[in-house]
């Protein structure tokens, strides 16, 4: 069993940063791959970025990567979620997750193979 923590939400202006933690209480080969999905009021859950623990490889969705930075760092089973130039449709929910390797040496972005999940930490960005 995996336990994730997250933390470092809040609310900021527009063009802030902001920086999410996530703890992870243990990694292992069903933990490798950590991840951050968000969702806003009234929408789905959508990826933002991944990480493969075991070989520090990054992954995001979209157009995240302009923005967004994910890292990790492996003494304290922690991953981060550094956010700059933030704008209000970054509203959300933020959830970190981790899940098994997928093929090869990535993790999908999909909430289904994902198996732990944190209990979220909100982000509001104002105008």
């Amino acid at each position: 069993q995996v336990q994730l923590v997250e933390s470092g939400g809040g609310s900021v202006q527009a063009g802030g940063s902001l920086t999410l933690s996530c703890a992870a209480s243990t990694l292992s080969d069903s933990s490798v791959c950590m991840a951050w999905f968000r969702q806003a009021p009234g929408k789905e859950r959508e990826p933002v970025a991944s990480i493969l623990t075991t070989e520090n490889t990054e992954d995001y969705a979209g157009s995240f990567k302009a923005r967004f930075t994910i890292s990790q760092d492996n003494g304290a089973n922690t991953v981060s979620l550094i956010m700059n130039s933030l704008k209000p449709e970054d509203t959300a929910m933020y959830y970190c997750a981790a899940g098994p390797r997928g093929s090869g040496h990535n993790c999908y972005m999909w909430t289904s193979w994902y198996k732990y999940w944190g209990q979220g930490t909100q982000v509001t960005v104002s105008s």
